[in-house]
């Protein structure tokens, strides 16, 4: 059987500019009312027979607001980014700039004390390998981050590519395969 996850970024809970590293800040004011906007087109996902989320606020409430009731996956959880937590980019580069430059450079490091990118990939990627392949339909809120890292894993991209991957509050992208073996579905608009 093959299995079917579909992934929704979490609502936002802050502007990008003000996007911070390992973010556990709750959903803002514009992250509810983009939920509220476009729910009429998520909301079906929730029929899914297994119904995840990052264990961060935003995913959680996210997942809550479009009636999923999600269970949290640690798993799912947003890159482990050390000392850098709560930090914006711009603060790390004006700190800590050629440690930015190697971290952007190379999935194997983690100047900030935290988890390496490749090492961020493969726990998304392990934890999309393990999913029950007897049930057919899955959901998962979960951050960005999170989004990113599991379409580099599924389609095998090089790590590099996950810095080519913009990934928006609430899209959704959907994974279709068996573990080890994923492959990107993209769904026609017309019904």
């Amino acid at each position: 059987m093959t299995l079917r996850v579909t992934l929704v970024a979490a609502a936002r809970s802050s502007s990008r500019l003000t996007e911070r590293f390992d973010d556990d800040r709750p959903l803002d004011q514009a992250g509810w009312h983009e939920v509220q906007l476009v729910a009429h087109t998520l909301v079906p996902l929730g029929a899914a027979e297994l119904r995840y989320c990052s264990p961060t606020p935003r995913s959680r409430a996210t997942g809550d607001a479009l009636g999923f009731a999600p269970m949290a996956q640690p798993a799912l959880r947003d890159w482990e980014m050390g000392r850098w937590r709560g930090m914006t980019l711009g603060e790390v580069t004006a700190r800590e700039p050629a440690a930015v430059d190697r971290w952007l450079a190379d999935p194997r490091s983690a100047p900030h004390g935290g988890e390496s990118m490749l090492g961020f990939i493969g726990r998304v990627g392990g934890w999309l390998d393990t999913r029950p392949a007897d049930d057919g339909l899955v959901v998962a809120v979960a951050e960005p981050a999170v989004v990113r890292a599991a379409l580099v894993y599924a389609l095998n991209a090089p790590p590099a590519t996950y810095w080519n991957v913009d990934v928006r509050p609430l899209s959704t992208i959907t994974l279709t395969g068996l573990p080890g073996r994923w492959s990107l579905s993209l769904e026609s608009g017309i019904r």
